[in-house]
């Protein structure tokens, strides 16, 4: 009968390799297949095109808050009679050592399971909720869950059975995904003698309606279905098809479990066969087939011990929680592998095991649609730009430990994997697409090492083996600012003088002060940045490189960024184009690339709405470059962005660069979190993590290849040891000594405000590099120009609201 099918079968599976997903009477002729490694083999093929590198599970830990139960499913052990326990729920103290167990370990998701609404059943649940202050096992559940997230920063899964909407929107206030499996969608398992029947909530229409109801309410939403309990093929099937068309209305099944049924003592179905290996790899190949390439199949690993090799050829993603601390309360007999099983299990299949949320990755970065307000912040701390978990402690600024990194393989490089492969395409000056470049900031383990040696190889053949710095001096002439961008602690408004201390306007007679005492210390080069003052216009832009090229005509003015030029424009009337001339006939010299921060209006929306768009940015800096004046180009990353947001921002860049030639460098600037105002409010990110930040000199130095050839490094912002890994991973340019430099102190940097030339120059050796002192149009300066010993001398007061003329 299946050889009748095998061309129809092999038609679809050839349609779905080509992209096209099978509709319900194809994925029905799937169940004709007996050729299981042809399916296997297209289901992997489809799982890597979505899931090419990552093998995912949840640290957690396991809180069976009730194990009492109103249904009697023949398969259950977990289901226990009052009189077996001692209380009907686990108490506070309870729940709360297992969760803190469960933090120390290093776990991110409580996960809450718990019988079916056993006080519908039971007399003393009933009696225990009234103890508890409660009327109902839901009201409990809520009130553990938030004080779980509150006492320990888990962040709660629930598993809460069949649930009517205002139940689930009560418990989405306090949890981060819930769950609920079809296990089939056949009401033939309800009848008599069937392993279903006498358990109202099994019945899948009931089932389907608490599923599609999480959906309706944007609950990221967990489910699947359970196999060997009496069901056929092609029950299996249309239960995965009717999953399927919820999520096609919704989009909030996060992932699908193809669970196999183990068989267990004391059960009616204690002496029914199990499903075999075979059996279960059709039904998860299957399923990816089905879904297709983005969706997450998971299979547990501890029900398939020894396995795990074919459960991975068979197309899941992912194994599902296992616990440091907690057994599976729901298989006792089941431990969890270790997890450097699952490891070798994920290499031998060419793939790195990575811990994720409760909530996955596509949901996490996207939280305005998929959790409650009180879980953002939670989260936001948690995550990386991509949506997994951090693994370290680094920021941005702070004084942490350098987490364990390598920037080059320990062996040879995986010349076939895609990374590579990408890598090399842009080295040899191909511009890459947006996908592939968010795929590049993607890369972790090996494949990272990879994309790190690729672009310091790079490095060195452009560039050689020099490391290029700057003497120069930052003057921040005022730190009043009337626009309202929400990650900066540096600008003054009218509140939060505590905070950042009080508001200055220097006077042209400090400014011209300060660039005296940084010219005799030996700075080639001012760079100047400020607020926006609400009484600056263009003119006041003008007297400021005036002044300053009275007292020294020599120095190099590198000022006032593309907001500041679009500003002063605006309030003098005049052209882009105007004012810009204006400038450099009064000694402008170069532009600084700030107030970039993202290039993707998506973003720009969220942290500086009231700021100059991406195309105003591009307009001024392509009209500068226009007249001759060069700039740097940035990015201020780490904060709400993802990956696809710093690919859009070096596409914009690099076709710039291909147009005007005018950006002299490329400046990443990782996010220092720690004052500012979106962080302190919980809507921000704490920066990028120290593998993201690496990676941005990384993905810019093969990004930006040919066209922008200086790969800068902030050593304020990635720390004195940080930025010498940047410079094995792409960059070549240690930035200036930064004289003064105040903006990231006040956002909460700690690495100081001024590095000395020997002590660069120290740094830059100890990585076997040269250190070459440049100009700000990075032309060498032999001999150098050795600064002064000690530190920048700021005056006690700066001038509050006082006077920029002469």
């Amino acid at each position: 009968m299946a050889s009748q099918h095998i061309d129809p079968v092999r038609e679809v599976i050839t349609q779905v390799l080509r992209g096209s997903r099978p509709d319900a009477s194809e994925s029905l002729l799937l169940g004709a297949c007996d050729d299981l490694p042809l399916l296997k083999g297209a289901a992997a093929a489809v799982r890597d095109q979505g899931h090419p590198a990552l093998m995912t599970y949840s640290p957690k830990v396991f809180i069976p808050l009730t194990r009492l139960c109103r249904n009697v499913c023949h398969y259950c052990t977990f289901a226990t009679a009052p009189r077996h326990l001692p209380h009907a729920f686990m108490g506070a103290d309870e729940v709360l050592a297992i969760a803190r167990a469960g933090a120390e370990s290093g776990c991110h998701e409580a996960l809450f399971t718990l019988g079916d609404k056993p006080e519908l059943r039971y007399s003393s649940a009933r009696q225990e909720l009234e103890e508890l202050g409660h009327t109902s096992t839901l009201s409990y559940l809520a009130e553990m869950a938030r004080l779980v997230l509150d006492e320990t920063g888990l962040l709660p899964h629930v598993n809460a059975g069949v649930m009517e909407p205002d139940e689930l929107l009560a418990l989405r206030h306090v949890s981060i995904s819930q769950g609920l499996m079809l296990e089939s969608s056949s009401s033939r398992l309800c009848r008599k003698g069937a392993s279903h029947h006498g358990s109202p909530d099994k019945e899948p229409s009931v089932r389907l309606k608490t599923i599609a109801d999480a959906g309706k309410l944007n609950i990221p939403f967990t489910s699947g279905i359970l196999i060997g309990i009496g069901e056929t093929r092609s029950e299996r099937i249309e239960s995965l098809l009717a999953l399927r068309d919820m999520n096609d209305e919704y989009g909030h099944l996060q992932e699908i479990i193809i669970q196999n049924f183990r068989r267990k003592p004391g059960t009616r179905m204690a002496d029914a066969p199990e499903p075999t290996l075979e059996d279960l790899c059709w039904t998860i190949a299957v399923a990816r087939l089905i879904f297709g390439a983005r969706s997450n199949i998971q299979a547990p690993p501890n029900l398939s011990p020894g396995a795990l090799n074919a459960l991975i050829e068979s197309g899941i993603n992912d194994w599902g929680g296992v616990s440091p601390v907690t057994p599976d309360h729901v298989n006792p007999e089941a431990p969890w592998p270790q997890l450097r099983v699952l490891e070798k299990a994920a290499a031998d299949a060419g793939k790195q095991l990575l811990p994720r949320l409760a909530i996955y990755p596509d949901y996490a970065v996207r939280p305005e649609t998929w959790f409650d307000e009180a879980l953002h912040t939670p989260v936001l701390r948690r995550i990386d730009a991509s949506g997994y978990p951090r693994t370290d402690r680094w920021s941005p600024g702070a004084k942490a430990e350098i987490p364990a990194f390598r920037v080059r393989p320990a062996s040879r490089y995986k010349v076939g994997s895609t990374v590579y492969r990408t890598a090399m395409s842009a080295a040899d000056g191909k511009r890459l697409e947006e996908r592939d470049i968010t795929r590049l900031f993607e890369a972790r383990g090996p494949d990272q090492e990879v994309l790190c040696a690729a672009a310091d190889d790079l490095r060195a053949s452009v560039v050689g083996e020099t490391v290029s710095y700057i003497i120069a001096c930052n003057i921040n002439y005022t730190n009043i600012c009337g626009f309202k961008c929400r990650f900066c602690a540096f600008a003054k408004g009218g509140s939060a003088e505590s905070l950042r201390g009080p508001a200055y306007d220097l006077p042209l007679t400090e400014i011209q002060a300060r660039t005296l005492d940084a010219r005799q210390r030996g700075a080639v080069e001012v760079c100047l940045q400020g607020g926006i003052h609400p009484r600056y216009t263009g003119q006041t832009y003008i007297d400021i490189c005036r002044a300053i090229k009275k007292v020294q005509p020599d120095i190099h003015i590198h000022a006032f960024s593309p907001l500041e030029i679009w500003q002063g424009a605006h309030t003098l009337g005049v052209s882009i184009e105007e004012l810009l001339c204006e400038l450099k006939a009064a000694g402008l010299g170069t532009l600084p690339g700030t107030a970039a921060e993202i290039l993707d209006e998506e973003v720009r929306q969220l942290i500086c709405p009231d700021k100059l768009t991406t195309e105003q940015w591009l307009e001024v800096m392509r009209t500068a470059h226009g007249l001759g004046v060069k700039s740097t180009a940035t990015i201020m990353f780490g904060h709400l962005e993802q990956p696809v947001h710093w690919a859009r921002h070096l596409l914009l860049l690099r076709d710039l660069q291909v147009e005007t030639g005018g950006f002299t460098e490329f400046v990443p600037l990782p996010f220092v979190h720690m004052e500012s105002p979106m962080y302190r409010r919980g809507n921000a990110r704490r920066g990028p993590t120290f593998r993201e930040a690496v990676l941005m000199h990384t993905v810019a130095r093969l990004v930006l290849h040919p066209h922008i050839t200086n790969i800068q490094t902030s050593w304020a912002k990635m720390g004195r040891q940080g930025a010498l890994f940047c410079l094995q991973a792409g960059a070549n340019d240690f930035g200036g000594t930064l004289m003064a430099e105040s903006i990231s102190r006040a956002a909460g940097a700690s690495h100081g405000q001024e590095l000395l030339p020997r002590d660069m120059e120290a740094l830059i050796e100890s990585i076997g590099r040269k250190a070459q002192q440049r100009t700000t149009l990075y032309q060498p300066i032999e001999g150098g120009s050795e600064a002064e010993t000690g530190v920048w001398n700021e005056p006690e007061s700066a001038p509050l609201m006082g006077s920029a003329t002469l």
